[in-house]
């Protein structure tokens, strides 16, 4: 039997490792928005632990103006910070959507390419059975004319 061989073999090759790439690629935009996640998470944190300062000091026996007013502006600090960072999230949120996207572009080629090489392969089968039906045709017809020959 002959050996199979896929005249796109490269462009398969190549199908994988950009996939492989873009993979790499969602990795890290992955990471990076979960990071950003992270960091958002810890200002709400902050941001909540000033709030519940912030209800200590106004029910404390003794009240001290100055640590409420400082408390009230580190918490309008916090939700100022905190909107910047939902911003930064949504732009890190919309990269991952387009590495997201670019992984399932790439997926669908590699995939592509190989049901067109399972295709091919199926196609060299099926060439190899009817090549080989052929011999076998053939050495029948010779040995049967051989016979009658020699029967002669």
């Amino acid at each position: 039997m002959a050996r199979f061989n896929y005249s796109l073999q490269g462009v398969l090759n190549l199908r994988l490792q950009q996939e492989e790439q873009v993979k790499m690629e969602f990795a890290q935009a992955l990471k990076e928005l979960n990071d950003q996640l992270d960091i958002l998470n810890d200002y709400n944190k902050t941001r909540d632990a000033f709030i519940q300062e912030g209800y200590e000091l106004r029910s404390a026996s003794i009240m001290d103006v100055q640590k409420i007013m400082d408390n009230n502006f580190y918490e309008k600090q916090m939700d100022v910070i905190i909107k910047d960072q939902e911003v930064k999230v949504d732009a890190y949120r919309a990269k991952f959507e387009v590495a997201r996207m670019k992984l399932t572009r790439a997926v669908q080629e590699r995939k592509m390419q190989e049901r067109l090489r399972e295709k091919a392969y199926e196609q060299f089968v099926e060439e190899e059975k009817e090549a080989e039906a052929k011999e076998v045709d053939e050495r029948s017809s010779f040995t049967y004319t051989k016979r009658t020959r020699e029967e002669q």
